[in-house]
């Protein structure tokens, strides 16, 4: 059984999110669906941002040392391919 949580990519998720932030943006959305949109959105916003800190902290550049030899340093935020 796959949970509410863990069901869908990212990009699947990001497209909910999208879809309940125009649902919200829609006054005929009835006050109670939209408790219940924005609890929802909150909810998938979180995962979201946990996931972004998970591949943050995955990414690691080659980049070339002093004596031509390759290795592995933790990618930094604004840090631009050379």
């Amino acid at each position: 059984m796959v949970t509410k949580k863990s069901a869908g990519g990212f990009e699947e998720k990001l497209g909910k999110l999208e879809e309940i932030v125009a649902k919200l943006e829609d006054e005929a959305t009835p006050i109670e669906e939209s408790l219940t949109l924005f609890e929802e959105g909150v909810a998938i916003s979180k995962e979201l941002s946990v996931k972004l800190e998970e591949v943050k902290r995955k990414i690691e550049v080659l980049k070339k040392d002093a004596e031509g030899k390759l290795k592995l340093e933790q990618f930094e935020e604004g840090e631009e391919e050379k």
